[in-house]
């Protein structure tokens, strides 16, 4: 088991400063996930930390030791891919056992490592099978047993589960943290999949153009995401997020007061949670809905604010009956969990 410290981590492709330093010390085995959209340089910067990609400015450490010049196979890590990467002419004792057959281990040791992986991942019944004779979950949790049987003090995971059905997805996400949780590994999870960040995650880390947006749990993030695109990307469906002004010490969306605030005058963001409204005859603000989603445990209103005609999403409780696109409804909005940031910055305000 190890630390993982990242300090001002840069990089750099030519003149292009595609990962703008971040910083973070993850405990030993902790899980860390980093999320954020395509090409916002979250695999660049686990690629980095397995030694895939040179750092450019900074440093990184391996349980207190800098490892920026360690080649990747000396730095005592194992990497998950999306892609499984099996030895299709292999049998899964074979794939799982073959980088410690390179190693030089003696193969009663490695039918030993092999084995206590299999029956850890519940494959003991398919050693002799080829990968071709797997399903997709068991081809991935084959390439886990590969990583696991090198007894690493980091596990690095790159979008393991993109190529699975939403279903197996949601078994292996439960199975990898379990996992985790028994072998107690450090642990720097990839993914683009927020509700994967949330329900994984001790921590995440939320990157956005190279640049850690924000660094904390779950609940962390969702209840007072520190900046705008933090806000918008944590949280199904996406929060509501409204032009608004502060004057004379109350909050208004064009003529609608919603409570007062003691900030200093001017326009701001608004952000509101869709499940952070409830349907109220004498609330504040008019929806004009344009369709509904009924989901079963909450039903999604689409449709127009009429006090601003901005787009605004409300998730009620339960299932929810609309008359038809343009029944009007009138929504309160729960005033401890109005979000503010600044109009210009992005940044949390309160």
């Amino acid at each position: 088991m190890a630390t993982v410290d990242l300090d001002d981590v840069r990089k750099r492709f030519g003149s292009t400063e595609v990962i703008h330093g971040v910083s973070t010390a993850i405990e030993d085995g902790e899980f860390i996930v980093i999320v954020g959209p395509s090409g916002c340089g979250k695999s660049t910067l686990l690629r980095m930390v397995a030694g895939l990609e040179s750092v450019s400015q900074g440093e990184i450490r391996i349980d207190g030791k800098r490892v920026n010049e360690v080649e990747p196979m000396d730095r005592d890590i194992a990497m998950v891919f999306q892609n499984y990467a099996l030895y299709p002419h292999m049998s899964v004792r074979q794939n799982m056992g073959y980088g410690l057959k390179i190693a030089g281990l003696p193969k009663n040791a490695i039918e030993e490592k092999v084995q206590d992986a299999a029956r850890l991942l519940q494959l003991d019944q398919l050693l002799d099978r080829r990968p071709k004779q797997l399903s997709g979950g068991q081809r991935q949790r084959v390439a886990m047993g590969r990583a696991i049987v090198r007894e690493p003090s980091v596990f690095l995971f790159d979008e393991p589960l993109s190529n699975l059905d939403a279903k197996l997805r949601v078994q292996m996400r439960v199975e990898i943290k379990e996992l985790q949780a028994k072998l107690g590994i450090t642990s720097l999870y990839v993914t683009h999949d927020q509700v994967e960040a949330m329900t994984m995650a001790d921590r995440m880390i939320v990157m956005n153009a190279g640049i850690a947006e924000q660094i904390g749990s779950p609940l962390d993030v969702y209840e007072r995401p520190d900046t705008l695109f933090a806000a918008q990307f944590i949280g199904s469906p996406s929060m509501n997020i409204l032009p608004a002004t502060l004057a004379s010490n109350s909050l208004r969306i064009g003529s609608i007061e919603l409570g007062k605030r003691g900030l200093p005058d001017g326009t701001v963001h608004l952000g509101i949670r869709p499940e952070h409204v409830v349907i109220a005859s004498d609330g504040p603000l008019s929806l004009t809905v344009h369709l509904a989603e009924p989901l079963g445990a909450n039903t999604l209103l689409h449709g127009k604010l009429d006090e601003s005609g901005e787009t605004f999403t409300a998730a009620i409780s339960g299932v929810y009956r609309v008359n038809g696109p343009g029944e009007t409804i009138r929504l309160a909005v729960d005033d401890a969990h109005v979000h503010l940031f600044d109009s210009d910055t992005g940044r949390r305000i309160v």
